[in-house]
C-alpha cells in the first residue's frame, strides 16, 4: 500500500467516527438524516459542477441504475443506524456495525463470487465473531430487551454496510463511475425519497435544525468526503488493504463512545474492539 493510500485511509477513519459520534449526539431521527443529505448537497454541488465543466464524464443508464440503486442502500442505512443511536450506545451500535459488514463480504464472496476462504481468514472471522459477542454483552446482553435491540440494529446496519460496499465497489471498478459523482448521485436519491416525510413532519425539521444545525453541517461534510476519500483509495489500492486499513475508525470510535460520551463497559468494548479489527485484518488481507 502507497504511503498516500494510507494517509487517505486513516484521515478517512478519523472522520467516520467522527461523524457517527456528531449523529449519536444529535439522538434524533430521519429529520436529522434530512439535514445533514441537504448540507452535504449544498456543499458538495460546486465539486461535481466543476465535474462535468472540466472532465469528460461518462453518464449512461448502467451508472444510473447503479446510482440509484446505491441511494435506496445508503438511505435504509442511514435511518437504520440514527434509528439505533436512539436506543442503543455508540461504542455498542458503531463497531458491531462496522465489524459484521466486513464479515459479510467475506461470506458473500465466499459463496457467491468463488473467492476461496483460507484457514487465515477462517481464523479472522472468528476472532470477529468473538469480538462481536464481547461487544453485545455476551450472555448477559440477552437478559436485557434494551441491549438486544440495539445488537440487533448493530447487526442490521452491517449487513447494510456489506450490500453498499459491495454495489459501490463494483460501480468505481467495474464501471468505473467518479467517487463524487457515485456519492452525490445516491445523496440526491435518498434527499428525493426522504423529502416527502420531512416535508409532512416540518416541525420536527424545524426543531432539529435548531437544536442540532452544527451537528447536520458537520455530518453533511464528513460523512461524503470520508466515503469519497476511501472510495479513491479503491482505484489505485488493492480493495483488500483498504477495507483493512479503514476498519481502524471502530477502535476510533469505540473510544469516542466510552471516554467522551462516558458509555459503559469501556474497557470490555475496546479490548473486543482491537481484537475486532485483528480478525477483520486477518480477513481481507488473507489473499496476500
Amino acid at each position: 500500500m502507497s504511503l498516500l493510500a494510507l494517509v487517505l485511509i486513516i484521515i478517512s477513519a478519523f472522520m467516520h467516527a467522527t461523524w457517527n459520534f456528531l449523529a449519536k449526539l444529535s439522538n434524533s431521527g430521519f429529520s436529522f438524516v434530512w439535514l445533514y443529505l441537504i448540507s452535504s448537497a449544498i456543499i458538495y454541488a460546486p465539486l461535481v459542477a466543476g465535474l462535468f465543466i472540466f472532465t469528460d464524464v461518462q453518464f449512461g443508464w448502467m451508472e444510473a441504475a447503479f446510482i440509484i440503486g446505491s441511494a435506496g442502500i445508503h438511505l435504509t442505512y442511514s435511518l437504520t443506524l440514527q434509528k439505533g443511536y436512539t436506543v442503543g450506545d455508540l461504542s455498542l451500535i458503531y463497531p458491531l456495525a462496522r465489524g459484521t459488514g466486513p464479515m459479510l463480504v467475506a461470506i458473500i464472496a465466499f459463496f457467491f463470487l468463488d473467492e476461496p476462504l483460507t484457514i487465515v481468514s477462517s481464523v479472522g472471522i472468528i476472532f470477529i465473531i468473538g469480538s462481536v459477542f464481547v461487544i453485545s454483552g455476551g450472555l448477559q446482553s440477552l437478559r436485557n430487551m434494551k441491549d438486544t435491540t440495539a445488537v440487533s440494529y448493530g447487526l442490521l446496519i452491517g449487513v447494510m454496510i456489506a450490500s453498499y460496499t459491495l454495489v459501490d465497489k463494483l460501480a468505481v471498478s467495474t464501471f468505473v463511475i467518479p467517487p463524487i459523482l457515485l456519492i452525490y448521485g445516491f445523496i440526491i436519491g435518498q434527499i428525493i425519497l426522504l423529502t416527502p416525510k420531512a416535508i409532512k413532519n416540518w416541525s420536527d425539521v424545524k426543531s432539529d435544525w435548531h437544536k442540532h444545525r452544527n451537528k447536520a453541517i458537520g455530518v453533511g461534510i464528513l460523512n461524503p468526503l470520508a466515503y469519497i476519500l476511501v472510495l479513491v483509495a479503491m482505484t489505485f489500492t488493492p480493495v483488500s488493504h483498504v477495507a483493512a486499513v479503514r476498519e481502524m475508525s471502530i477502535l476510533i470510535g469505540t473510544i469516542m463512545g466510552t471516554k467522551m460520551l462516558s458509555e459503559g463497559f469501556g474497557s470490555r468494548r475496546m479490548i473486543a474492539a482491537g481484537t475486532m479489527i485483528i480478525g477483520i485484518i486477518l480477513v481481507t488481507m488473507s489473499d496476500i
